[in-house]
């Protein structure tokens, strides 16, 4: 083994941890080969709904080096959003990840120290960081790095401390030594799959996007079909039941990168307040969110759509 490829790559995961992500593993920047064919199926039966940005970049999104020409490698982070606080419980119910500050400002932020801080102590990188924002799968370069397996809800899992994880990527030109997967731990368990209201969990390791509560609450531009009326349990922007039922998730542990502590005004928030929301009230509280995504027109027509449910 090159013992100064193994001195970095150790290097790289004791200063990620040092700067405050969870956990960092390494992979090498290669076409996904068993993640192809499903993709491919994925999106030929429709499982995308209209999200129709995932039809782009068929190529990229299974060969980092279409993205980052000369890449060697993929430094895979998870950084924990697992909050301390819960909302009000009369209120429609938000994301876990969508408490605090956007988690793409945070993350982008830290990833770009953390490469400033592999320049000074290797040498220049070439390469880009990705934070949910480009063709690039988060989640089996994570799997690929060690970081946890693919449960039987899409999320990755870690055995030690769940999914409430972000995840991002360094893509880059250094020569590093890669981990290896780990096992699946799911085994028999059906949580995830019984617990889904509207079924998107369509059978193990596959989840249909286009029936997922947050893909109608975020994703879908359009009108909420009738069809699901009755089925989002209170939910106003995305859900995290598939997650919460997890057994794996009793490991989970409060966040520690405080950007992302959860908004007092947001969880303060009460059914009424939500539903006499005002667009300049929603900007005040949302500005800085990862709600702001859906916009406050997008928020009014899933409260619309869940008043009955929650009247």
């Amino acid at each position: 083994m090159d013992i100064r490829k193994a001195e970095n790559s150790q290097w790289i995961k004791d200063e990620a941890l040092r700067q405050g992500f969870d956990f960092c593993g390494i992979s090498k920047a290669d076409f996904l080969e068993e993640e192809a064919p499903r993709l491919e199926q994925w999106l030929l039966q429709n499982r995308h709904g209209k999200m129709a940005y995932m039809e782009n970049h068929f190529d990229k999104r299974l060969d980092p080096r279409l993205l980052v020409p000369g890449a060697k490698s993929v430094i895979s982070l998870l950084l924990n959003y697992f909050p301390t606080e819960k909302q009000n419980e009369s209120a429609p119910k938000l994301s876990k990840y969508a408490y605090g500050k956007d988690y793409h400002d945070v993350i982008k932020e830290k990833l770009k120290e953390l490469v400033s801080s592999i320049e000074m102590k290797i040498g220049k990188v070439e390469g880009r960081v990705f934070v949910d924002s480009a063709p690039v799968l988060d989640r089996a370069w994570a799997k690929k790095s060690g970081l946890g397996w693919i449960g039987k809800n899409g999320n990755l899992i870690n055995k030690g401390s769940g999914s409430f994880f972000f995840i991002a990527e360094i893509i880059s030109d250094l020569d590093l030594i890669a981990d290896g997967a780990v096992e699946d731990f799911c085994g028999t368990c059906t949580r995830c799959i019984d617990a889904c209201p509207t079924d998107a969990i369509i059978k193990p390791y596959v989840v249909d996007g286009s029936k997922c509560i947050s893909y109608f609450t975020i994703e879908l531009k359009d009108e909420i079909p009738l069809s699901v009326k009755g089925q989002f349990e209170n939910w106003v922007f995305g859900c995290d039941i598939c997650q919460d039922v997890c057994p794996w998730n009793r490991f989970s542990k409060p966040l520690t990168e405080k950007r992302l502590n959860a908004n007092r005004a947001l969880l303060d928030l009460d059914k009424e307040q939500w539903y006499e929301m005002t667009a300049e009230i929603f900007t005040t509280i949302f500005s800085k969110s990862a709600v702001k995504r859906t916009g406050f027109q997008g928020i009014k027509r899933n409260l619309e759509f869940i008043r009955s449910e929650t009247s």
